[in-house]
């Protein structure tokens, strides 16, 4: 199957291990609940974006094994162990209201209510409270994902986000 490097990706998890002597690896899944992952299909792993398709995947103990199709030894899924897994943005579900994908977030221009521009989303990270958007113009700025609080609007078409945020903080 050939690779489309230009399509936009989303990382939903990575191989964690090897699992046995038959090729079977180990998972850790993004996805919610992490058997989700086993939807998807094929998986483009690491920097190469080597296709590999999904033969079998169950739950085993706290995380998931799979067996991927080509994988048929432990030196096979050794060479794996520690590549992401990647799938195209297109096969990902539509987010709910209000909710979205933080690749689709990435990039967008941030300005406040006022107008006042702040500078682009890099990127997002998770913390134990709430999400955090990486905002980069004049200097680097870490903004609360708190909708109706911090965050106002997302308009995607218009590819900006409003924010509720004292630009001099």
């Amino acid at each position: 199957m050939d690779v489309d490097h230009d399509a936009p990706r989303v990382v939903v998890g990575r191989i964690a291990g090897v699992f046995g002597v038959q090729g079977w690896v180990k998972v850790v899944s993004e996805t919610d609940p992490p058997e989700g992952i086993l939807g998807y299909s094929p998986w483009r792993l690491g920097l190469d974006q080597q296709s590999w398709r999904v033969r079998e995947g169950k739950r085993h103990g706290k995380g998931l094994i799979v067996r991927l199709e080509g994988c048929a030894d432990r030196d096979q899924a050794a060479e794996l162990v520690g590549r992401e897994i990647s799938v195209p943005r297109d096969q990902l579900p539509p987010p709910a209201p209000d909710e979205f994908y933080w690749i689709d977030l990435e990039g967008l221009t941030v300005e406040t209510v006022d107008g006042v521009a702040l500078g682009v989303v890099d990127h997002l990270f998770a913390t134990g409270a709430n999400d955090v958007v990486v905002v980069r113009g004049e200097r680097e700025r870490l903004l609360p994902f708190v909708w109706g609080e911090v965050i106002q609007e997302v308009d995607l078409e218009q590819r900006r986000m409003r924010v509720d945020w004292d630009p001099t903080f």
